[in-house]
């Protein structure tokens, strides 16, 4: 059974950083690319960015790319989402998701975690 857990969510002031952590398990972690998505109220589900197995990274929206950085360990079976400059326009659940492609769609990712609320202060 697959299992991606997201944890680091919380509330934080504007201009402050947070990092997300996202852990694997059921799947061959180190195979897999592990994307970062975000979900506003009201809003559509929002490509953040990506990582592949190897470590290429594919950047979300122009709005996140100089402020968040994805890394990964494979040997903890973790991804990692730092956000940094926050601001309120950032406030999201976050979710964590794992695929076979380096893509930027929804529907490109076939496990998905539960989330992790971020509240960005003004």
């Amino acid at each position: 059974q697959v299992q991606l857990v997201e944890s680091g969510g919380g509330l934080v002031q504007a201009g402050g950083s947070l990092r997300l952590s996202c852990a694997a398990s059921g799947l061959p972690f180190s195979s897999y690319t592990m994307g970062w998505f975000r979900q506003a109220p009201g809003k559509e589900r929002e490509f953040v960015g990506a990582i592949s197995w190897g470590g290429g990274r594919r950047n979300g929206a122009d709005s996140v790319k100089d402020r968040f950085t994805i890394s990964r360990d494979n040997a903890k079976n973790t991804v990692y989402l730092q956000m940094n400059s926050l601001k309120p326009e950032d406030t999201a659940i976050y979710y964590c998701a794992a695929g076979t492609r380096v893509g930027s769609r929804v529907d490109e990712y076939a496990y998905w975690g539960q989330g992790t609320q971020v509240t960005v202060s003004s």
